[in-house]
Protein backbone atom coordinates (compact mmCIF):
# COMPACT_ATOMS: atom_id res chain seq x y z
CA UNK A 1 0.00 0.00 0.00
CA UNK A 2 2.83 2.40 0.82
CA UNK A 3 4.44 1.83 -2.59
CA UNK A 4 1.14 2.57 -4.33
CA UNK A 5 0.73 5.82 -2.44
CA UNK A 6 4.27 6.90 -3.19
CA UNK A 7 3.77 6.23 -6.89
CA UNK A 8 0.52 8.19 -6.95
CA UNK A 9 1.54 11.18 -4.82
CA UNK A 10 5.31 11.31 -4.31
CA UNK A 11 6.00 13.16 -7.57
CA UNK A 12 3.23 15.66 -6.87
CA UNK A 13 4.18 18.90 -5.05
CA UNK A 14 3.37 18.67 -1.34
CA UNK A 15 1.83 22.11 -1.58
CA UNK A 16 -1.55 21.77 -3.35
CA UNK A 17 -1.35 25.37 -4.54
CA UNK A 18 1.89 24.69 -6.40
CA UNK A 19 0.33 21.84 -8.34
CA UNK A 20 -2.72 23.96 -9.15
CA UNK A 21 -0.46 26.63 -10.61
CA UNK A 22 1.60 24.13 -12.59
CA UNK A 23 -1.46 22.49 -14.09
CA UNK A 24 0.67 19.45 -14.92
CA UNK A 25 -0.58 15.88 -15.00
CA UNK A 26 1.59 12.95 -14.06
CA UNK A 27 0.86 9.53 -15.54
CA UNK A 28 -2.11 8.15 -13.64
CA UNK A 29 -2.30 4.76 -11.99
CA UNK A 30 -5.30 2.50 -12.50
CA UNK A 31 -7.65 2.08 -9.56
CA UNK A 32 -6.36 -0.97 -7.69
CA UNK A 33 -8.84 -1.22 -4.81
CA UNK A 34 -12.49 -2.18 -4.52
CA UNK A 35 -13.60 0.09 -1.69
CA UNK A 36 -12.46 2.98 0.47
CA UNK A 37 -13.53 2.75 4.10
CA UNK A 38 -13.08 4.44 7.46
CA UNK A 39 -11.44 2.37 10.17
CA UNK A 40 -12.18 2.31 13.88
CA UNK A 41 -11.31 5.47 15.74
CA UNK A 42 -7.81 5.61 17.21
CA UNK A 43 -6.12 8.17 19.45
CA UNK A 44 -5.19 10.16 16.33
CA UNK A 45 -8.61 9.99 14.70
CA UNK A 46 -10.22 8.00 11.91
CA UNK A 47 -7.91 6.12 9.51
CA UNK A 48 -8.56 5.76 5.79
CA UNK A 49 -8.56 2.17 4.59
CA UNK A 50 -8.49 0.75 1.08
CA UNK A 51 -9.86 -2.80 1.05
CA UNK A 52 -9.24 -2.90 4.79
CA UNK A 53 -5.59 -1.79 4.59
CA UNK A 54 -4.27 1.40 6.17
CA UNK A 55 -3.48 4.15 3.68
CA UNK A 56 -0.10 5.80 4.20
CA UNK A 57 0.97 9.28 3.13
CA UNK A 58 3.94 9.79 0.79
CA UNK A 59 6.12 10.28 3.92
CA UNK A 60 4.93 6.90 5.22
CA UNK A 61 2.65 8.21 7.93
CA UNK A 62 -0.86 6.88 8.51
CA UNK A 63 -3.49 8.92 6.71
CA UNK A 64 -5.77 9.66 9.65
CA UNK A 65 -8.37 12.43 9.81
CA UNK A 66 -9.19 14.03 13.18
CA UNK A 67 -12.97 13.66 12.72
CA UNK A 68 -15.34 11.18 11.13
CA UNK A 69 -16.97 13.69 8.80
CA UNK A 70 -13.63 14.73 7.36
CA UNK A 71 -12.54 11.10 7.08
CA UNK A 72 -15.76 10.33 5.21
CA UNK A 73 -15.14 13.23 2.83
CA UNK A 74 -11.63 11.97 2.09
CA UNK A 75 -12.93 8.45 1.55
CA UNK A 76 -15.52 9.78 -0.88
CA UNK A 77 -12.71 11.23 -2.99
CA UNK A 78 -11.19 7.76 -3.27
CA UNK A 79 -14.55 6.20 -4.07
CA UNK A 80 -15.07 8.81 -6.81
CA UNK A 81 -12.02 7.57 -8.71
CA UNK A 82 -13.31 5.27 -11.42
CA UNK A 83 -10.74 3.84 -13.82
CA UNK A 84 -7.65 5.76 -12.72
CA UNK A 85 -6.55 7.59 -9.57
CA UNK A 86 -6.18 11.28 -10.33
CA UNK A 87 -4.54 13.15 -7.42
CA UNK A 88 -5.59 16.47 -8.95
CA UNK A 89 -9.21 15.43 -8.44
CA UNK A 90 -8.54 14.64 -4.77
CA UNK A 91 -7.85 18.00 -3.10
CA UNK A 92 -8.82 16.86 0.39
CA UNK A 93 -6.47 13.88 0.24
CA UNK A 94 -3.67 16.04 -1.04
CA UNK A 95 -4.24 18.65 1.67
CA UNK A 96 -4.30 15.85 4.25
CA UNK A 97 -0.89 14.71 2.99
CA UNK A 98 0.41 18.26 3.32
CA UNK A 99 -0.89 18.57 6.88
CA UNK A 100 0.28 15.17 8.11
CA UNK A 101 3.66 15.11 6.37
CA UNK A 102 4.51 18.80 6.60
CA UNK A 103 2.45 21.15 8.75
CA UNK A 104 2.08 18.85 11.76
CA UNK A 105 5.81 18.14 11.75
CA UNK A 106 7.07 21.70 11.23
CA UNK A 107 4.34 24.28 11.82
CA UNK A 108 6.75 27.17 12.44
CA UNK A 109 7.63 27.87 8.78
CA UNK A 110 3.93 27.87 7.90
CA UNK A 111 3.16 30.41 10.63
CA UNK A 112 6.11 32.54 9.50
CA UNK A 113 4.82 32.58 5.92
CA UNK A 114 1.39 33.74 7.08
CA UNK A 115 2.99 36.53 9.10
CA UNK A 116 4.96 37.58 6.02
CA UNK A 117 1.76 37.74 3.99
CA UNK A 118 0.19 39.94 6.65
CA UNK A 119 2.93 42.47 6.05
CA UNK A 120 1.93 42.92 2.41
CA UNK A 121 -1.65 41.68 2.23
CA UNK A 122 -3.65 41.87 -0.99
CA UNK A 123 -6.59 43.76 0.50
CA UNK A 124 -4.36 46.63 1.62
CA UNK A 125 -3.07 47.49 -1.87
CA UNK A 126 -5.60 49.57 -3.75
CA UNK A 127 -5.85 50.84 -7.30
CA UNK A 128 -6.19 54.61 -7.80
CA UNK A 129 -7.85 54.15 -11.19
CA UNK A 130 -10.11 53.27 -13.00
CA UNK A 131 -13.04 54.28 -10.78
CA UNK A 132 -14.91 51.03 -11.40
CA UNK A 133 -12.07 48.93 -10.02
CA UNK A 134 -11.53 51.32 -7.12
CA UNK A 135 -15.17 50.94 -6.09
CA UNK A 136 -15.14 47.15 -6.43
CA UNK A 137 -12.04 46.84 -4.27
CA UNK A 138 -13.59 49.10 -1.66
CA UNK A 139 -16.85 47.16 -1.62
CA UNK A 140 -15.19 43.74 -1.31
CA UNK A 141 -12.10 44.49 0.77
CA UNK A 142 -13.19 47.18 3.22
CA UNK A 143 -15.43 44.71 5.12
CA UNK A 144 -12.42 42.42 5.60
CA UNK A 145 -10.32 45.25 7.04
CA UNK A 146 -13.25 46.36 9.20
CA UNK A 147 -13.55 42.85 10.66
CA UNK A 148 -9.82 42.69 11.27
CA UNK A 149 -9.95 46.07 13.02
CA UNK A 150 -13.04 45.36 15.13
CA UNK A 151 -12.48 41.71 16.02
CA UNK A 152 -8.71 41.34 16.01
CA UNK A 153 -7.76 44.85 17.06
CA UNK A 154 -5.47 45.18 14.04
CA UNK A 155 -5.45 48.46 12.10
CA UNK A 156 -3.86 48.01 8.69
CA UNK A 157 -3.11 50.96 6.42
CA UNK A 158 -4.23 51.29 2.80
CA UNK A 159 -1.61 51.69 0.08
CA UNK A 160 -2.21 53.04 -3.41
CA UNK A 161 -0.42 51.17 -6.17
CA UNK A 162 1.86 48.15 -5.90
CA UNK A 163 4.97 49.65 -4.31
CA UNK A 164 5.62 47.97 -0.96
CA UNK A 165 4.94 49.92 2.21
CA UNK A 166 5.42 48.49 5.68
CA UNK A 167 2.37 47.85 7.83
CA UNK A 168 2.36 48.83 11.52
CA UNK A 169 4.06 46.11 13.56
CA UNK A 170 1.23 46.29 16.07
CA UNK A 171 -1.33 45.44 13.37
CA UNK A 172 0.70 42.48 12.11
CA UNK A 173 1.19 41.22 15.67
CA UNK A 174 -2.51 41.54 16.53
CA UNK A 175 -3.58 39.67 13.39
CA UNK A 176 -0.87 37.04 13.91
CA UNK A 177 -2.38 36.18 17.28
CA UNK A 178 -5.39 34.68 15.46
CA UNK A 179 -3.33 32.22 13.40
CA UNK A 180 -4.63 28.76 14.37
CA UNK A 181 -2.33 26.30 16.13
CA UNK A 182 -4.25 23.15 15.17
CA UNK A 183 -2.20 21.70 12.29
CA UNK A 184 -5.25 20.91 10.16
CA UNK A 185 -6.67 24.40 10.50
CA UNK A 186 -3.22 25.93 10.07
CA UNK A 187 -2.69 24.00 6.85
CA UNK A 188 -6.12 25.02 5.59
CA UNK A 189 -5.48 28.69 6.37
CA UNK A 190 -2.13 28.55 4.57
CA UNK A 191 -3.80 26.95 1.57
CA UNK A 192 -6.53 29.61 1.41
CA UNK A 193 -3.96 32.35 1.88
CA UNK A 194 -1.82 31.17 -1.03
CA UNK A 195 -4.81 30.63 -3.31
CA UNK A 196 -6.33 34.04 -2.59
CA UNK A 197 -3.18 36.08 -2.00
CA UNK A 198 -4.55 37.30 1.31
CA UNK A 199 -3.75 36.14 4.81
CA UNK A 200 -6.48 38.44 6.14
CA UNK A 201 -9.11 36.78 3.96
CA UNK A 202 -7.84 33.37 5.10
CA UNK A 203 -8.05 34.35 8.77
CA UNK A 204 -11.56 35.74 8.25
CA UNK A 205 -12.70 32.45 6.68
CA UNK A 206 -11.03 30.56 9.51
CA UNK A 207 -13.04 32.60 12.03
CA UNK A 208 -16.28 32.03 10.14
CA UNK A 209 -16.64 35.78 9.65
CA UNK A 210 -17.21 35.48 5.90
CA UNK A 211 -18.89 32.88 3.75
CA UNK A 212 -16.26 30.89 1.86
CA UNK A 213 -17.79 31.58 -1.56
CA UNK A 214 -18.04 35.31 -0.82
CA UNK A 215 -14.42 35.39 0.34
CA UNK A 216 -13.32 33.67 -2.87
CA UNK A 217 -15.20 36.28 -4.89
CA UNK A 218 -13.56 39.09 -2.91
CA UNK A 219 -10.11 37.69 -3.65
CA UNK A 220 -10.74 37.88 -7.40
CA UNK A 221 -11.95 41.46 -7.69
CA UNK A 222 -9.06 42.52 -9.93
CA UNK A 223 -9.29 39.50 -12.21
CA UNK A 224 -13.06 39.76 -12.54
CA UNK A 225 -12.85 43.45 -13.33
CA UNK A 226 -10.32 42.83 -16.10
CA UNK A 227 -12.56 40.16 -17.60
CA UNK A 228 -15.55 42.51 -17.45
CA UNK A 229 -13.57 45.00 -19.52
CA UNK A 230 -11.74 42.73 -21.94
CA UNK A 231 -13.87 39.59 -22.08
CA UNK A 232 -13.64 36.17 -20.50
CA UNK A 233 -10.34 34.31 -20.55
CA UNK A 234 -11.16 30.62 -20.90
CA UNK A 235 -7.71 29.44 -19.80
CA UNK A 236 -7.76 31.72 -16.76
CA UNK A 237 -11.21 30.46 -15.83
CA UNK A 238 -10.05 26.87 -16.16
CA UNK A 239 -7.09 27.54 -13.89
CA UNK A 240 -9.38 29.28 -11.42
CA UNK A 241 -11.69 26.26 -11.37
CA UNK A 242 -8.78 24.07 -10.32
CA UNK A 243 -7.73 26.53 -7.63
CA UNK A 244 -11.33 26.78 -6.41
CA UNK A 245 -11.44 23.02 -5.81
CA UNK A 246 -8.31 23.32 -3.66
CA UNK A 247 -9.83 26.33 -1.89
CA UNK A 248 -13.07 24.52 -1.09
CA UNK A 249 -11.11 21.55 0.25
CA UNK A 250 -9.40 23.90 2.69
CA UNK A 251 -12.74 25.51 3.56
CA UNK A 252 -14.16 22.03 4.22
CA UNK A 253 -11.32 21.31 6.64
CA UNK A 254 -12.08 24.55 8.50
CA UNK A 255 -15.75 23.60 8.65
CA UNK A 256 -15.18 20.06 9.92
CA UNK A 257 -12.14 20.38 12.18
CA UNK A 258 -13.10 22.17 15.37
Amino acid sequence: MREFMEEIFINQPLDPMVSARQGARASLRKRFYKAAQIGEQTAEGFPLLLDGKQVMTPARKALVAPGRELADAIAQEWEAQVEVIDPFAMPLTRLANVVIDGVAVKPEPVVEEIVQYLGSDLVCYRADTPPGLVERQKAEWDPVLAWVRDKLGARFILIEGVVFAAQPQEAVAAASASIPTNPWRLGAVASIMTLTGSALIALAVNAGAFDAAAAWKAAHVDEDYQMSQWGLDDMALQRREGRFAEYMAAATVLKLVK
